[in-house]
């Protein structure tokens, strides 16, 4: 027989069924009238209540990721961006706290914003994303986080390379060939971040891509902090871009014409973009490979169980090595 305690460690939100998320929106004082919309999440459950002006979205925390402490600093972030007019979700507090408790769950209320889908092809939309983006550096400079993690090369790259390697997912025939080329690639991430000491670290969105921005008739609006975290400042911009090198070249040009009218860019951080890049690539496969178990991930990434995945993975691992060592594709 399976352990009780363990089924929920591997399927956490088991449990957290529309009843539950109800009540636990009525035990808040949040009044519910019944109507529930989940929302696109993974790594948490993130669910619309209500309707008209009344609507919030609900956000409840993985359990065991982040602690109290970290979520709070996430909360201190967002309303501290909200108080300086930067376009976010900022969480409401219900009774004075932010951090609200339901059973076994930790989640948060947020209003509900409305928007689409961002278009940066549209006239001077990156510019104004850089702008909005520069705002948000600058209030993020003011002062460090306590104990939200950093973008570094220890955790989202050497962690996340020993977690693949543990994983039955990866093809046993694949394995010295991962364990190889990884190696290789976080040999030159360390050395460009070695190269690069001297660039300033600050509180970042940490995820800043297009599926967490929102656009209204004002520009952009960052809807989940979830991941904020400390770091260089190109890690919120070189996600926006897209496209052949020349297109690309274009595309940050713009950016850092709107970033530059609130804030200063160290031209170092280039140097950057694809040792970032590389980190990313190495702790999305990792992601993945540690939360199979909860059914959500099978479901949204079925290609993960497949061999030739992890054949065309390893290549793109292999080619971003030959990426590394090619001069910066971009001009700061």
């Amino acid at each position: 027989m399976i352990n009780k305690t363990r089924v929920n460690d591997l399927q956490p939100f088991a449990e957290l069924t529309p009843e539950v998320v109800l009540d636990a929106a009525a035990a808040s004082g949040l009044e519910p009238d019944g109507r529930l919309f989940a929302l696109n999440s993974y790594e948490n459950r993130v669910y619309q209540l209500g309707a008209g002006e009344r609507q919030l979205v609900l956000k409840f925390y993985r359990p065991a990721r982040w602690n109290d402490a970290q979520i709070g600093e996430e909360h201190e972030f967002t309303a501290e961006l909200a108080a300086a007019e930067l376009p976010v979700a900022a969480p409401v507090a219900i009774g004075g706290a932010t951090l609200l408790r339901y059973q076994e769950f930790r989640f948060a209320a947020f209003p509900f914003m409305r928007g689409r889908a961002p278009e940066l092809d549209a006239p001077e939309a990156r510019q104004l994303l850089g702008r909005s983006v520069a705002r948000l550096h600058r209030i993020g400079a003011l002062h460090p986080f306590r104990v939200r993690p950093r973008i570094g090369v220890q955790r989202l790259g050497w962690e996340a390379r020993t977690q693949v390697l543990r994983s039955e997912l990866l093809p046993h025939s694949l394995r010295e060939s991962y364990s190889s080329v990884s190696g290789a690639l976080l040999e030159r991430v360390s050395g460009a971040f070695s190269a690069a000491a001297g660039v300033r670290e600050i509180r970042l969105h940490g995820d800043c891509h297009l599926g967490n921005l929102l656009w209204n008739e004002h520009g952009p609006l960052f809807v989940d902090l979830d991941d904020c975290a400390a770091g260089p400042p190109v890690q919120d911009l070189w996600m926006m871009l897209s496209g052949a090198p020349a297109e690309q070249q274009s595309q940050w040009e713009a950016l850092l014409e709107g970033y530059s009218q609130f804030a200063e860019f160290d031209s170092l951080e280039v140097t950057l973009i694809e040792p970032l890049r590389a980190l990313r690539m190495l702790h999305h496969a990792a992601w993945v490979v540690h939360r199979w178990r909860d059914p959500a991930f099978p479901r949204a990434f079925p290609w993960f169980a497949e061999p030739r995945y992890w054949e065309r993975y390893v290549q793109d691992l292999l080619e971003q090595v030959a990426t590394i060592d090619s001069p910066p594709l971009l001009q700061g």
